[in-house]
């Protein structure tokens, strides 16, 4: 990340805070939604950007998020459905070239690979890391 973006992290969880934080502390523009505003308390002190408490299901909040002026819009909730959902309405209704969503069940991967989404999912993360530990042990 050489030059500086506009980041919309959606879901300000565990996950989220951090993602949001890191950016702001590199420099970034940063705007976090999250439907329960005590969440925002995770952020760090140094965090400089903007919150919405609102819910990203309604365009209103993404308007006000200023959604169509996002370089990389991350959908880190705790639903696949939510974060499949505003992949979606960030490409499709905004204009968002580049969406990354937090994907819980390891099912649900291809459908977003099937719909150009890059997604993560810690479930696969973490097994590919015993696996390859356990694969130590062999030698």
């Amino acid at each position: 990340m050489a030059k500086t973006g506009y980041f919309v992290v959606i879901g300000c969880g565990r996950l989220g805070s951090r993602v949001a934080g890191y950016l702001s502390e590199q420099g970034h523009s940063v705007v976090v939604i999250d439907a329960r505003e005590e969440r925002f308390e995770r952020l760090p002190a140094e965090f400089t950007g903007f919150t919405i408490h609102g819910d990203a299901s309604e365009i209103e909040t993404l308007k006000q998020a200023k959604m169509e002026r996002a370089d990389v819009v991350m959908a880190l909730t705790s639903d696949d459905n939510t974060n499949f959902m505003l992949a979606q309405i960030a490409r499709k209704m905004f204009g968002v070239t580049r969406v990354i969503s937090y994907v819980h069940n390891p099912e649900n991967m291809e459908l977003f690979k099937d719909f150009s989404i890059e997604a993560f999912c810690p479930v696969l993360l973490a097994f590919e890391t015993l696996k390859g530990l356990l694969e130590e042990m062999k030698s």
